[in-house]
């Protein structure tokens, strides 16, 4: 299988700070990779790394074999991206905003008008199209952010707390959505959801204080332990970080 992902000793500090702290990992075509540890563990650093939003202190990092920092337009080219708080024009519509990120993109015509109706579809937010941004429900924004990310059909989403507002049925949908979609791509989610981690991900990563601790799949971590994933979880983060890296 191709390589879609490749991080390798990444490091970035804020300050005093150290926020990542030598992570290496890789993803394959076809991945699904739960990437989870407490509020403040890097997971929202490494994302931005890896989405060229900041550059890595040290380390290096390919998507698709484009290196963060030698060819971030084409790392940004080959990637769809929902931010913890993914920002949109709030005067804005759905459809609007849409229209706007294929601007971005380079999606013109045809292909523009089936890439807008495949995500509205997809994502469910066809009824919304045509409402400000600002009207929406908090659910419905996280949709919208979610779509803009499809848009494109990039080959890696890196999608952080991507059902983050979302109510159980519109948690389900987008399981059921980025199942479907897995099988020629390679999915990065950050949550906090541990049953999400063992509905929809092959693979599980733990990070905490900065520095990978687990890099397995959710099942073979279960027998491993011996616990449930919660309790493991638990084990594995539940003391009292010596520095907390702010997720920005």
């Amino acid at each position: 299988m191709e390589r879609m992902i490749e991080a390798e000793n990444l490091c970035k500090s804020f300050g005093p700070i150290q926020a990542v702290d030598n992570v290496s990992f890789q993803m394959e075509e076809g991945d699904v990779l739960g990437f989870m540890g407490p509020n403040g563990a890097g997971k929202t650093t490494t994302m931005k790394m890896l989405t060229c939003f900041c550059p890595p202190d040290s380390g290096t990092a390919t998507v698709t074999g484009h290196d963060v920092r030698e060819a971030p337009v084409k790392v940004r080219e080959n990637v769809g991206y929902l931010a913890e708080n993914a920002p949109a024009y709030e005067e804005m519509t759905p459809a609007g905003f849409l229209n706007f990120i294929c601007d971005a993109r380079g999606l013109d015509g045809t292909e523009r008008d089936d890439a807008i109706n495949r995500v509205a579809q997809s994502c469910a937010i066809s009824d919304v199209m045509y409402q400000p941004i600002g009207t929406l429900s908090r659910g419905y924004r996280r949709r919208v952010g979610l779509a803009q990310a499809l848009v494109h059909d990039p080959p890696v989403l890196i999608l952080d707390e991507p059902t983050d507002g979302l109510d159980p049925n519109q948690k389900n949908d987008v399981r059921e959505l980025l199942s479907d979609i897995a099988a020629d791509k390679s999915i990065l989610i950050s949550t906090h959801i541990l049953e999400e981690v063992d509905a929809i991900c092959n693979r599980m990563i733990i990070i905490h204080q900065g520095r990978l601790l687990v890099d397995t799949t959710p099942g073979d971590l279960r027998d491993e332990k011996g616990k449930d994933l919660d309790a493991v979880f638990r084990e594995l983060t539940m003391g009292e970080p010596e520095t907390t890296a702010a997720e920005v």
